[in-house]
């Protein structure tokens, strides 16, 4: 006779809200775990984004029932789902969720057919399942969940085995990838899954104790050192009240909101007075994105000061699309403002003033009424639109004149989320899009954009970085089908070869190399291949390996950390030495990387 677990619908919800403010709060623990000490979109940061996205709508439920709480765990995370770890989760949630589908009472069999969905599910996800990943340790819970559930233990015994094996599966990680053993580390996915099922376990065994009474901005409260005795007969759930926020260190994070707005140009705005403009962000933050045309002015930059960078654009022209999102605040992707969400279009010039309260100061701002044309026949649909994730004025701009449709904006410090690839979908209004990722980590989520999306055809061009998406947008031919035209661009875009430049975040050895952080690294399609202090001398090394006797083209990007002078220093070293080759010269104006390279 199976046993029943002590888990209804209220518990089901209680613990999946656990599991998100265990992986919320062990967030950097788990990102400090990844092999690369590149400034990336880390796997804590994606995994906890992810999940977050669906506790929010489970949260939000008042009458849970089995069907509508695993509805919002499956659909929220499937949306949520940012970079590979983050698309991975999101399948593994998903698969759980059919396991359960229709149940109105869980029993230890119910949950290890669960398990068993869950991980085939992510299994058909990836291309190429590696071993010594997130995907072994969740497969390794559900071997386990499958053996434990024949020998009827107690649902206690039960759950405690399973975790117990999950996490012996997740020690053995560096014995199956090298390059975890090299770095002494575990797999990060693979820690983040456990965080979360051992955080789901320790609420509802009352080791830790929540209040989600307001939603899941509720916390938690006085984790104690030591787990009660659990009720023999199974797992108990307990109440409770609030988290030590204060205890979560950001003193590495130097400026607190990222900052984003369009402004509306009403005056001239001339390459002089743009770069006046980017010299006063400057003074007050980093990580400044300034892209421009003739009639509008886009910005992103992180501050401590977002009220000065309305002010300072008030200058120029009225302001759309404001947001500030609190980097410092833990339970992440909280919007602490979002004045209006971007428009399809460019504003109109009819204006009315608005005013948000941001970080304690009142600030006003003008926002579009958008009247439209009742008399307008609608856009026709087009048969083919791109789609591309970039990131950099340069970079914007390449990929515009290319013909691309939409940009979405983020890369490698923040891989966009499937939400935000369906709602970059609707924005294009095409028949046939293609999207180019233009990051590895960010081909899953555009993935499942692809499969969410029911009344247009998506492709996805697996490009894994910039200029392998600029040589895919070059071989597209309007003339050919979308199949043909998806393997004429893999084609030419494998020509390419793409190293970039960039710094180390922490300290580690990996290839053979010993890596500090603050070290310049090389990084080409097969890992890190220079290391040194000097940026000329890495890049020159880094190029170096890239080349060989069939290379005929260089193209050097360089990032907005780079002056102007000495990346024309660096394209004098390339001309004079690689005297076969025929070099482009583009400023990217990319974040995080001082040199973007490819060789064709």
């Amino acid at each position: 006779m199976s046993q029943k677990l002590s888990l209804d619908a209220k518990g089901l919800q209680y613990a999946f809200l656990a599991g998100a403010k265990s992986i919320e709060n062990k967030k950097e623990y788990i990102n400090e775990l990844n092999v690369f000490p590149v400034p990336d979109g880390d796997t804590g940061t994606n995994m906890t984004l992810t999940i977050t996205s669906a506790a929010k709508e489970v949260a939000a439920i008042k009458d849970p029932t089995f069907a509508n709480v695993t509805k919002a765990m499956s659909t929220g995370s499937l949306r949520g789902a940012r970079g590979n770890s983050g698309v991975i989760l999101s399948q593994l949630i998903r698969g759980l969720c059919k396991g359960l589908e229709g149940k109105e009472e869980i029993t230890i069999e119910d949950v290890a057919q669960a398990f068993e969905k869950a991980v085939a599910t992510a299994y058909k996800a990836v291309m190429k399942p590696k071993e010594g990943t997130i995907l072994t340790v969740a497969k390794g819970l559900s071997d386990k969940a499958t053996e434990l559930s024949k020998t009827k233990k107690s649902p206690l015994e039960f759950a405690t085995g399973v975790l117990e094996y999950g996490r012996e599966v997740l020690n053995k990680t560096p014995d199956m990838l090298p390059v975890l053993k090299e770095a002494g580390v575990v797999d990060s996915g693979g820690e983040g899954l456990m965080t979360i099922l051992e955080g789901a376990f320790d609420a509802l065994t009352g080791k830790v104790t929540y209040d989600f009474s307001n939603g899941y901005e509720g916390e938690l409260s006085g984790a104690s050192s030591s787990r009660p005795a659990p009720d023999a007969s199974g797992l108990r759930l307990t109440n409770s009240v609030g988290i030590d926020r204060n205890s979560i260190d950001t003193s590495h994070i130097k400026y607190g909101y990222c900052t984003e707005f369009i402004i509306i140009l009403e005056k001239d705005f001339p390459k002089k007075t743009e770069e006046k403009f980017k010299e006063f962000l400057l003074s007050i933050g980093d990580s400044l994105v300034v892209v421009a045309d003739d009639t509008i002015c886009k910005v992103h930059v992180h501050t401590n000061h977002p009220g000065q960078a309305f002010e300072k654009a008030l200058e120029y022209g009225q302001l759309t699309s404001m947001k500030v999102d609190n980097m410092r605040e833990e339970h992440r992707e909280k919007v602490i403002t979002e004045a209006e969400k971007a428009a399809a279009g460019v504003a109109t010039s009819n204006q009315k003033l608005e005013t948000v309260e941001i970080a304690g100061q009142n600030v006003s701002w003008s926002n579009d009424e958008k009247k439209e044309d009742k008399n307008k026949e609608p856009e026709k649909q087009k048969e083919y639109g791109f789609i591309a994730v970039s990131v950099g004025q340069g970079m914007n701009d390449i990929f515009k004149d290319l013909g691309v449709d939409h940009l979405i904006e983020g890369g490698q410090t923040m891989n966009p989320s499937t939400e935000d690839m369906l709602n970059a979908i609707d924005s294009v209004n095409a028949k046939t899009i293609y999207i180019l990722p233009n990051n590895k980590n960010i081909i899953l989520a555009a993935n499942q954009a692809r499969d969410l999306t029911e009344d247009k055809e998506i492709i996805v061009v697996p490009s894994k970085t910039a200029p392998q998406g600029v040589a895919a947008m070059i071989a597209f031919d309007a003339s050919a089908s979308g199949e043909d035209n998806l393997a004429k661009m893999t084609e030419d875009m494998g020509n390419v070869k793409t190293g970039q430049v960039t710094y180390a975040v922490r300290d580690t050895s990996i290839d053979g190399k010993s890596i500090n952080a603050g070290d310049i690294m090389g990084i080409d399609d097969n890992g890190i291949q220079a290391v040194s202090t000097d940026l000329f001398e890495t890049t020159k090394e880094l190029l170096a390996t890239m080349i060989d006797d069939d290379s005929e083209l260089i193209s050097i990007y360089y990032g907005a950390e780079v002056k102007e002078e000495d990346a024309k220093e660096f394209l004098d070293y390339v001309e004079e030495t690689y005297e076969d080759c025929d070099v482009e010269f583009n400023y990217g104006g990319q974040p995080i990387y001082y040199y973007i390279l490819s060789v064709e």
